[in-house]
């Protein structure tokens, strides 16, 4: 094999099989030595198609994907069969993470997405896509608004039954849940029903779900912006409040496949908003106390974004093997110069660290610190109209003292 040539072809195949297979992919599996699927796959690939040697993949499927790039890499022509296109919530993303692009060669079919929608009238940019394989239901919450059309990758025949019975318990019984069964294969069957009166509790293994969202009541729901009104955190009253949370967030600027680390996090709130900007957006909250550490979990499940991972135990010693994050929020603990000095230390260059202060020695420590590092210190001051007597006034909350820096 010259250097030119690539070593792994990643060939998507839909329900019609083999002869739904372009010119290209057929070459990209009779040519291979190595011939990696799922069962379904390489059941549709006949004996005269390949003489490969034929590897089904493992449960777990990881071990198998690091073996074929250790042990195979520029040494033998593999073949990977994946669903439809392998580059859309696939195998073909895992396997070529870290390879050059001359090293492989991706061979897509028309995904399951694209079908669903086609087979809807649904403008594919107008729908979003998720995957339900391996993940919690709970991240459906963050999408959840009248009119959304939403294609969801199944992890089963059991899935659309979870899925319609969680539209209901969220408010959204009225939506119109579309199953697709064996989606572009002979056998193609679809089932058509509100998520309210779902009735069918195991479809066909291979399946996916397109939903047309319609809310049972004219509550709005809550916004994709920064500062949720507080009450949609369940707190003990660590809680970073709605005005302090927004303009936090503003400072710690999120970009797409950031991590955010949140340290003294509390309730939650800070990591929990900034994993709603963006589905690729990921936290791990820092939180000594056990009973915190669970209702951080539960608000990030309730406000759709359950995948937030929290580690309970005292920072920093909690810190040790982490990857460095793009961006930290120390909400508790200020004062800690220990715990300030390790921040900084596991914190990437180029990312964004805020603290926040109430005390007059948390404050003091952040003006310290600006004085040798740098960076933006600024006071917020809230009042809140409250009622008094027949009138109203104001309440002033406690100030808050803000530090923010970049690192070089």
């Amino acid at each position: 094999m010259t250097s030119a040539e690539h070593w792994l072809s990643i060939v998507g195949i839909g329900e019609d099989g083999w002869d739904g297979l372009n010119n290209e992919a057929k070459q990209a599996v009779t040519s291979a030595e190595l011939l990696y699927g799922g069962v379904r796959h390489l059941a549709l690939i006949p004996v005269s198609g390949s003489s490969a040697n034929r590897i089904l993949w493992p449960s777990p499927m990881a071990p198998a994907v690091q073996q074929i790039v250790a042990e195979h890499r520029g040494k033998r022509k593999v073949t990977v069969l994946a669903s439809g296109d392998p580059m859309l919530h696939g195998v073909g993303v895992t396997l070529t993470r870290g390879l050059v692009a001359t090293e492989f060669r991706v061979i897509p079919q028309v995904s399951a997405f694209s079908l669903a929608c086609a087979r809807l009238g649904w403008p594919m940019a107008e729908t979003i896509l998720i995957t339900l394989v391996s993940r919690p239901v709970e991240q459906l919450l963050r999408h959840l608004y009248p009119g959304q059309r939403l294609v969801i990758f199944s992890e089963d025949g059991s899935t659309p039954a979870t899925v319609a019975r969680f539209l209901t318990k969220s408010g959204y019984g009225a939506s119109e849940l579309d199953v697709f069964e064996n989606l572009g294969g002979s056998s193609e069957r679809n089932i058509s029903e509100l998520a309210a009166i779902w009735a069918n509790e195991q479809c066909g293994k291979l399946n996916l779900m397109a939903v047309l969202c319609a809310s049972d009541t004219s509550d709005k729901p809550p916004s994709l912006a920064p500062g949720l009104p507080d009450d949609a955190f369940d707190t003990d009253g660590q809680l970073t409040k709605r005005e302090v949370r927004a303009v936090t967030l503003a400072r710690l600027a999120p970009l797409q496949n950031q991590t955010l680390w949140d340290v003294g996090a509390g309730t939650g709130s800070i990591g929990i908003e900034w994993m709603r900007l963006h589905p690729s957006c990921s936290c791990i909250a820092f939180e000594a106390r056990e009973d915190r550490a669970a209702r951080i979990l539960q608000n990030a499940a309730q406000l759709g974004v359950p995948s937030l991972k929290v580690i309970q135990g005292t920072a920093p010693t909690t810190f040790a093997s982490l990857r460095s994050p793009d961006a930290i929020f120390i909400g508790g603990g200020v004062s800690n110069d220990n715990l300030f000095e390790a921040c900084w230390a596991k914190l990437a260059p180029g990312g964004r660290l805020v603290a926040n202060a109430v005390t007059l020695q948390s404050e003091a420590s952040l003006v310290a610190r600006h004085t040798i590092y740098g960076g933006d210190l600024m006071r917020m001051m809230v009042s809140r109209a409250n009622p008094i007597g027949g009138s109203y006034g104001w309440r002033p909350m406690m100030p808050v003292t803000q530090w923010t820096v970049t690192k070089p």
